[in-house]
């Protein structure tokens, strides 16, 4: 990716389970909720240090996903964005470059 790539807009409908990201490109990522939540890149959640790379793309395509809910999206720097997820999880920094590289769209089989 691009990295002057940035968002120009995050919007969350938990009800409709999407979190939605328009980009300075112009480009906007969809990504259902359970799929972020399961690709959590905190050093918990992907099991340790030598995983912190390791992410599941397929979550994102999940047939039925258990219900998510975001409950704050907090901006790092200009780098990335802190979400406090519905179960209190937050320690899981989402960098520009890890959620553009996550779009569901670069995964579709």
């Amino acid at each position: 990716m691009d990295e002057t790539v940035t968002p120009t807009g995050i919007e969350v409908s938990n009800k409709d389970q999407v979190l939605e990201i328009t980009w300075s490109d112009g480009k906007v990522s969809r990504y259902p909720l359970y799929g972020l939540r399961a690709n959590c890149p905190c050093v918990m959640c992907r099991g340790g240090h030598g995983s912190m790379g390791d992410f599941e793309p397929e979550a994102f395509f999940e047939e039925t996903p258990p219900r998510i809910e975001i409950r704050n999206i907090e901006q790092v720097g200009n780098h990335a964005i802190k979400i406090t997820w519905g179960d209190g999880h937050n320690s899981g920094m989402y960098q520009w470059k890890t959620l553009r590289w996550l779009d569901p769209e670069n995964h579709k089989e």
